[in-house]
Order: structure tokens, then sequence, then C-alpha cells
């Protein structure tokens, strides 16, 4: 059976002036199963703080994938020395979310795809932009969706985020979990994080949690 599955009518939300839906998504008759997804979009509080507003979004793990398990520490990690990036692993419902749509957060609202090996003033490769995908079916749905934004040119710069199967997820250190909603009042979290989620309560009113429908 195939798992990807064409859109009808993705293209209309460019008409619409909105952020385009991906033409090519999981077949959400696959599976009754829950899914994850692990994105890496810098700072792993401000994207986890995005993703858990969405409704089929069970759970938001931060944590660091692309290297081994013993150098997996925020101390090592954010020293640059190691091939990780901080990334967040999304456990979703795919009867009530997909993974393509996942993914339009992920670029439209999470971070800027743009920026090679950092975001904003976080430099470095742990800060790189990148789809670690569980099996072939995410791969080819997230390289099928670069390649849409970038032919229809959404963005003013080629998107650089990588496409690479999962190898491991090691989990952050607690402190990490859930830190902005925890810690509302921090500079970096005012600053960056809250700005992400209002952009998406703005843009995705409609697929968060206790939406009406």
């Amino acid at each position: 059976m195939n798992l990807v599955c064409e859109i009808p009518g993705a293209n209309l939300a460019i008409a619409r002036g909105e952020f385009p839906n991906p033409e090519r998504d999981i077949d959400p008759a696959s599976s009754n199963a829950e899914q994850r997804a692990v994105l890496a979009g810098g700072c792993f509080w401000c994207v986890e703080a995005v993703f858990k507003e969405l409704d089929g979004v069970l759970a938001v793990t931060s944590g660091y994938s692309g290297d081994g398990a013993h150098n997996a520490d925020y101390k090592t990690v954010c020293s640059g020395s190691t091939n990780h990036a901080e990334v967040v692993s999304i456990r979703f419902d795919p009867q009530r979310i997909s993974f393509g749509q996942l993914l339009r957060v992920f670029f439209s609202v999470a971070h800027d795809p743009t920026q090679l090996n950092r975001q904003g003033e976080d430099r470095g490769r742990q800060y790189r932009s990148a789809v670690f995908t569980l099996d072939e079916s995410q791969r080819e749905v997230a390289e099928a969706y670069i390649h849409q934004l970038d032919a229809a040119g959404v963005f003013n710069a080629p998107i650089v985020t990588e496409v690479v199967a999962l190898e491991a997820f090691h989990e952050a250190e607690a402190y990490h979990q859930n830190y902005a909603e925890l810690h509302p009042e921090q500079g970096y979290i005012a600053a960056v994080a809250l700005p992400k989620v209002a952009k998406l309560r703005q843009k995705f009113a409609g697929k968060l949690k206790g939406a009406k429908a």
C-alpha cells in the first residue's frame, strides 16, 4: 500500500495568500496508531512551545539527534563540538493532524528554514534546520514539500533544511522540558519563543487544542 498520497487543491492556499498546504502527505488511512516526527529548528525551547499548542499533538519532548549518546548533553552540544542538533520529538495522532501539516507549521512558524546552521543570534550546527525522518514515507513527504516551497518562491532565499534518517533521539535534561510554558518571563522566551506562539495562534487558530471544529 502506498502510504503517501496527493492532496487535492493544495496550491489554492497560495492564491489566498496563505502558506501552502503540502501537495503530498502521508495517507491518514494507512494507520490508526500514533506516529512520531523529529524536527530541528533552532532552540528546542521555542520549537517545543509552538508544537505543544496543536490539536492532535499528544506530547512534545526536547532532545538531541545527529550524534551518539556519549555526548548528548546540553553543555557539550552547545559547545559545538558534536554533530547533534537540538530537536523536538513530537508524538501525534495522524487522524487529527498529519505529518505534512506538522511540516507546514514547522516551515511557516517554528523557524526560518533559509538560515544555515543558525536561527537568529543562535549560531552553530546544533541550531541547524533538519527533518529527521523515521521512514521512507516521511522522507518522501519532507523532500517533496521543500521542493514545492522552493518552486513556489515562498521564501526569498533557498531552503537549507536537511532531510536525514533518524538514527537515535536522546532526551534532553529534565529542566529543558516544557521550558517556555514554565518560564514565560525569561528574556529569551519572551523575545523569541512567545512571538512564534502568537504567530501560530494567529495563522493556525483552527488547528489549536480546544479550537471549535
